[in-house]
């Protein structure tokens, strides 16, 4: 009698200990191998390093060609200026200079100093139109018949603003006869600016020192 109650709780504790177990995990689950290590969800993130910033390789400039007549003490202004300029060339620069020079002396001639804006400077602009003004807005006969030089004179760069002056040596026909006229023009831009575009921003004739285009009779 006393071995069939021992062979019951044996039983009993079994069936206790079965039920436990199947308790245990309902309720912490079954390991799968994969489960996170304790105390993961507090471990510091790694160290995000970013990458490497590699510095803008600055273009090298080749040698800077001068025009022509150009005197070799302004190379370091030019070269200084090609360097905060990539846009400045110089050959191309003085024959844009040419071009408005021509522009300039005949739209002054004929009175029609308002077809300038965009290429001078509001003040050379009145300056221009005062002359107009002064010798009654009448036109006059002068004829541009050649530029026989135009060389660059000197040159600034004056933190962001270029700064270059030519030289013009040039014959106009005027009512009188011919005659020579020389010039020093000085142009400006913002260096870097995708607008080519120069303007001129003074004027000045070798001869008689004035701040206007000579009138020549």
């Amino acid at each position: 009698m006393s071995d069939g109650n021992a062979w019951i709780e044996i039983v009993l504790l079994a069936m206790l200990a079965a039920f436990i177990g199947l308790r245990l995990v309902s309720v912490l689950g079954k390991r799968t191998g994969q489960e996170r290590p304790i105390g993961d969800s507090f471990r510091a993130p790694a160290e995000v390093t970013a990458p490497p910033r590699r510095e803008a390789e600055r273009p090298v400039r080749g040698e800077l060609l001068l025009p022509p007549g150009t005197d070799g003490a302004l190379r370091g202004a030019l070269e200084a200026i090609a360097d905060a300029d990539a846009g400045f060339v110089p050959d191309r620069f003085l024959s844009g200079a040419r071009s408005v020079y021509q522009m300039v002396l005949e739209g002054f001639w004929a009175g029609n100093v308002g077809g300038l804006t965009g290429l001078v400077s509001d003040e050379i602009i009145d300056n221009l139109a005062s002359a107009v003004e002064a010798r009654g807005g009448k036109t006059l006969a002068n004829r541009l018949i050649a530029i026989d030089s135009a060389t660059l004179h000197g040159a600034t760069l004056v933190g962001q603003m270029v700064e270059v002056t030519v030289r013009f040596v040039a014959r106009i026909a005027t009512a009188d006869g011919e005659t020579e006229s020389r010039d020093l023009w000085t142009f400006s831009r913002l260096a870097g600016n995708p607008d080519p575009a120069w303007v001129l921003i003074a004027t000045d004739n070798e001869a008689d020192s004035t701040d206007l285009p000579p009138d020549h009779g």
